[in-house]
């Protein structure tokens, strides 16, 4: 039996490059979205901290999703992967629950959790533009304040960090800055590199990332959100060419536990 496979592409209606991408298309394609005119689109959208719901309408049913990952962005994913789904007849069940299933990728969007009152979140964004989009998404989930803490590698793009320190500030009501991997820098250099732009109240520069974290973690408030940028997955901070032993989640971990014993 010869199963035939017709080539589909799927593009976001939304992007404002959608008209470039499907007149470039050399086959047919499905444009996905929020928007009303999208073919397949996402309605009722409802986005936590923790967990994402929406209905998914197609031409030929509603689908309702939930799912682990949250942000918008994660729901234009979905969305993407929907469309390929219907262009094959994939059954409704079969997608339902294949979405509910997928979990988040370590250091991105990764939550530590252990019963707070309030949300702790590590990622890698390390350039201007991921975390001001990090930031974005937290923005679209938070009930109260946003706590960002965030550096810059050393021996790498000088350029980039005032744009780090400004992302921060413009999204967060807090922002902590702190060491990333200073490698060969001397840390002090690089947080004036950061914030010597800056001025007001709303941030503080805490050179000791592990202090940093602690501040970030005892001046929470019931709802805020903890952002903790920069290394993500990695389990190692990288000072005079050498690795020591560091991992934004076990710290973060640590911290709250200490918080609970106190409270």
């Amino acid at each position: 039996m010869i199963t035939l496979i017709i080539k589909i592409a799927v593009i976001n209606a939304d992007d404002h490059y959608s008209e470039v991408m499907s007149n470039a298309s050399a086959f047919p394609y499905i444009p996905y979205g929020l928007a009303d005119d999208a073919f397949i689109k996402a309605t009722n959208l409802d986005l936590q901290a923790d967990a994402s719901t929406f209905v998914i309408e197609t031409p030929k049913e509603a689908i309702h999703v939930e799912s682990k990952l949250t942000g918008k962005f994660n729901v234009y994913n979905i969305l993407a992967a929907v469309s390929v789904a219907y262009h094959y007849q994939i059954p409704k069940e079969q997608i339902q629950t294949a979405l509910r299933k997928i979990g988040g990728v370590p250091g991105r969007l990764e939550k530590v959790e252990i019963g707070q009152n309030f949300t702790v979140i590590v990622d890698y964004a390390h350039t201007p533009d991921s975390l001001e989009n990090v930031l974005q998404t937290l923005n679209e989930i938070k009930e109260n304040r946003i706590i960002t803490v965030v550096g810059c590698g050393g021996d790498r793009d000088r350029s980039k960090r005032p744009k780090m320190a400004d992302a921060a500030i413009k999204y967060s009501q807090l922002s902590l800055f702190t060491s990333d991997n200073p490698r060969t820098e001397d840390p002090k250099n690089i947080l004036k590199d950061m914030t010597g732009h800056l001025k007001g109240d709303e941030f503080k520069v805490i050179i000791d990332r592990q202090e940093a974290i602690k501040e970030a973690i005892w001046s929470a408030q019931k709802g805020d959100i903890i952002l903790i940028a920069g290394k993500g997955h990695e389990t190692y901070q990288e000072v005079n060419g050498e690795k020591r032993h560091f991992d934004d989640r076990e710290v973060a971990k640590q911290f709250i536990e200490e918080r609970q014993k106190e409270s």
